[in-house]
C-alpha cells in the first residue's frame, strides 16, 4: 500500500494558536519577541501564517509592509520551522506565500529581511530564491552572538517577482 505524501498546509494565525506561534518562536530562534510583536502579528492577515505538516504546527511567517526612502518592502520579520521539519519543503512553501503576495499585490520593490551572519543554513535556503546580502547591520542583536545580522534582499522589477516561485 503506498504511503501518502505529507501535507503541507498554512493556516490564520488567530487569538486562538498565537500561543503555538510564540511556542514555535521561543523553540526556533535565539531571539525573544516581546507581546506589541504578537499583537501586531495578529492585525497583519495574510503577512502571517502557520504552516501544518500533516495538521501539526511546525513553521510560521511573519511579515509587515515597510516604506524606506520612497521605497514600498516587504519585510520577513520571522520565517521559521521546527528541525526536524527542514528540507520537507516547510520553508519553501512559507517562502512562496509571501512572494505571491507581493506578486499579487504588484506594488513592493523588494523582499527583505535579517540574518544573523553565522546562520549559514538560512543564507543558503534565501540565496536558492534570489536574495542577496546588500548590507550588514553591526550589533544588530542584542543577547547573542555573533550580533552582527545580514541585510537579505530580493529586488522585485515593477513589483513583479521574478520567477522562482
Amino acid at each position: 500500500m503506498p504511503v501518502a505524501a505529507p501535507r503541507i498546509e498554512l493556516g490564520e494565525i488567530t487569538p486562538h494558536n498565537i500561543k503555538q506561534l510564540k511556542v514555535l518562536n521561543q523553540v526556533v530562534f535565539p531571539v525573544t519577541y516581546n507581546d506589541k510583536f504578537y499583537k501586531d502579528v495578529l492585525d497583519v492577515g495574510e503577512l502571517a501564517k502557520l504552516a501544518f505538516f500533516n495538521d501539526i504546527v511546525v513553521g510560521a511567517v511573519c511579515c509587515r509592509t515597510d516604506l524606506q526612502e520612497g521605497q514600498r518592502k516587504l519585510y520577513i520579520m520571522t520565517l521559521g520551522c521546527l528541525g526536524p521539519y527542514r528540507r520537507c519543503g516547510v520553508g519553501k512553501k512559507l517562502l512562496d506565500h509571501v512572494m505571491k503576495i507581493a506578486k499579487d499585490d504588484g506594488q513592493y520593490d523588494a523582499i527583505f529581511l535579517h540574518v544573523q551572519i553565522s546562520n549559514d543554513e538560512a543564507l543558503q535556503f534565501y540565496n536558492k530564491f534570489g536574495f542577496k546580502i546588500i548590507d550588514t547591520k553591526q550589533d544588530y542583536y542584542k543577547r547573542i552572538e555573533p550580533a552582527d545580522a545580514y541585510v537579505l534582499e530580493k529586488s522585485l522589477k515593477n513589483g513583479k517577482v521574478e520567477d522562482s516561485l
